[in-house]
């Protein structure tokens, strides 16, 4: 609980014990009017004090302004208690509100943890600790155990375990070492790291999370929006009926029945009106449910940019994939060794070797496929044939590796493959000598995520992707994807996003997931982007309307089940608001209702709807 929390607290316990203490007392008049004003002025003259600013400001109608009509009126008519206990009851509401308030608002402040204080530049052999706004990319820093990585860079010294829970929401540290890319809000748990910065502190991956996070409530659902509309028109409306409530009924009573017009009966019923009719249960607990849901969704490793796309993301009903990097792990790996006249070891020495002098991804697949030390000066007369593959000689013998099209090149027989992937063919001194297939390997957890987002209520999954069409038929048939469209270009999955979009109602929207890089039209273009996988990527966080903090599939699902979570508690609020609040107007209209009801009638919905609005914040695990 803050001062400030604490300091209204107090003032509510002092005003409570007064309230009762008088109420006992059996003094009447002036007296009893002075006491009853001790408590009120304790608990309500921050209230009066906001009533009299608006006045002033020519925004009067608030709840502020309602509150203290209410209870002057009641103050007025001789219900000291009644008035008193209505601020009272409200100011409890009040610090409710308050206590949810800050309890989410430090959920998503505790993303601010992850923005580093300094960071460690050696000079002269003494470790000197600067603004990380102060350093310059290029700069080598250094990070020691339980300290924050400031800055992204690429590992040059050391090796460690980094603790990314703040940024992805995963408890599970990961392993870096040299030639590693590490970005900034990680921790550092063991090992002193030296690290080249790549970018600007600004520019830096932790920088752009808070930006996102902060600047998450600017973007407005649909909800908000109607609730402000809605307040807009609701306060005056209720005002000017709880007047009419306690001018005509007496007017037409002395007038047209020639009867008593009892001013103080319609009078009293009119300051219940208002009471009732504080909109505050749906002006407070509304935004706060967006709020909530995206602090929750941040500690789950989700980043929603606004309550918009919240808002957007329970509406998915079709989820288009990009398959390299979303679905597949995006490397590739050896998955078979095929050989003929060379034993298998040896045949993928010859093409670690031949491959050793390449940058290539598939050539880099089979160097870890071999996994020994290799001895570049083994190798000589390199020949790399652009698209077809690699010429060389090892330990002085001829070496080709490469596809089909180098085979034909050097007029070799070669053998075709029936596994899906890239087939790479290798001939040893003029002889085929047998091949090796690589693939990019499907995440463990693709299969799960696409079987749990037709639970959660999507309707189709679609694949979009560049790959060979043998390629994206099996993994699309490996993960029941419903459709699937391979060897398209980044312009083709625009247009079949687009064509997707033409055909879906309106009222259905259409979520693009992919690595944020390459899919950044597509993602611009869908109803909402969703960019997976993209910590550090400037075209994820800059494209995308969510961002996936790690590359796990299942965040897909747990972003949307918060979502849907969320416009749940939203609209629950909205109609047991509005609900409550009709019933109780009519009864106080019609005499029925007190100013006891009254009281249950603004602070009670009040503090449910906010209470309920909490919720958001928990997020279940999958």
């Amino acid at each position: 609980m803050t001062k400030k929390q604490k300091k209204v607290f107090v003032r509510i316990i002092a005003a409570a014990v007064l309230l009762v203490g008088f109420s006992l007392l059996p003094v009447e008049g002036y007296l009893r009017f002075g006491l009853f004003m001790i408590p009120y002025a304790i608990i309500g003259y921050d209230i009066l004090k906001k009533a009299v600013k608006g006045v002033r400001n020519r925004q009067v109608f608030d709840e502020n302004f309602l509150m203290a009509i209410a209870t002057v009126g009641a103050i007025l008519l001789g219900d000291y208690k009644e008035g008193v206990a209505v601020m009272l009851f409200y100011q409890i509401g009040e610090l409710f509100q308050s206590c949810a308030v800050g309890k989410s608002r430090r959920s998503i402040s505790s993303l601010m943890d992850i923005r580093p204080d300094y960071a460690n530049v050696e000079r002269d052999g003494v470790l000197e600790q600067v603004d990380p706004d102060e350093v310059e990319p290029g700069t080598v820093i250094v990070v020691q155990p339980g300290e924050k990585i400031p800055i992204d860079g690429v590992i040059l010294e050391g090796k460690a375990s980094l603790n990314t829970s703040a940024l992805t929401g995963e408890s599970l540290p990961r392993e870096a070492g040299e030639g590693d890319q590490v970005i900034s809000g990680c921790i550092n748990m063991t090992g002193v790291l030296k690290i080249r910065t790549t970018k600007e502190f600004g520019e830096s991956t932790v920088s752009k999370i808070l930006d996102l996070v902060e600047n998450s409530s600017s973007r407005k659902s649909k909800s908000e929006n109607f609730i402000s509309k809605f307040a807009r028109y609701y306060t005056p409306a209720v005002c000017y009926s709880a007047l009419a409530l306690a001018i005509v009924p007496p007017l037409f009573s002395m007038l047209a029945l020639a009867s008593e017009p009892q001013w103080g009966v319609w009078v009293y019923r009119a300051l219940t009106f208002l009471v009732i009719s504080c909109p505050c249960a749906l002006v407070i607990s509304i935004p706060l449910s967006f709020f909530a849901g995206i602090g929750g969704a941040s500690n789950a490793g989700v980043l929603v940019k606004g309550s918009n796309y919240l808002e957007t993301l329970s509406q998915t009903k079709y989820v288009v994939f990009d398959k390299t990097g979303t679905l597949t792990q995006g490397v590739f790996e050896v998955t078979g060794i095929h050989h003929s006249s060379v034993e298998q070891e040896k045949l993928l020495e010859y093409a670690a070797l031949a491959e050793s002098f390449s940058s290539h991804p598939i050539s880099k697949s089979i160097r870890k496929a071999y996994g020994k030390e290799l001895h570049q000066e083994r190798v000589s007369e390199v020949k790399e044939i652009s698209g077809n593959g690699v010429t060389a000689k090892v330990d002085g013998i001829p070496v080709a590796v490469g596809n089909g099209k180098l085979m034909n090149q050097l007029g070799i027989s070669w053998k075709e493959c029936h596994h899906v992937g890239t087939i790479v063919h290798i001939a040893v001194d003029g002889e085929y000598a047998g091949h090796i297939v690589i693939a990019d390997v499907v995440k463990p957890t693709s299969a799960q995520a696409v079987a749990e987002l037709k639970r959660a209520g999507v309707r189709r999954t679609v694949m979009l992707t560049g790959d060979a069409d043998q390629v994206a038929r099996k993994v699309a048939e490996e993960l029941r994807v419903d459709q699937v469209y391979s060897e398209l270009l980044p312009a083709d999955k625009v247009q079949k996003v687009e064509e997707m979009l033409e055909h879906k109602n309106t009222k259905e929207k259409l979520a693009f997931v992919g690595d944020g890089i390459n899919d950044a039209p597509v993602l611009s273009r869908a109803d909402i982007g969703i960019a997976m996988g993209a910590l550090g990527s400037d075209a994820a966080i800059e494209a995308a309307d969510v961002v996936l903090m790690d590359d796990d599939p299942m965040k897909i699902v747990k972003a949307i089940k918060i979502a849907k979570k969320c416009m749940r508690i939203v609209y629950e609020n909205i109609y047991f608001a509005i609900g409550i609040k009709l019933i109780c107007l009519v009864l106080g209209a019609a005499g029925i209702a007190n100013m006891w009801l009254a009281i249950f009638a603004d602070v009670g919905v009040m503090v449910i709807a906010v209470l309920n609005a909490v919720r958001s914040l928990f997020v279940k695990k999958l």
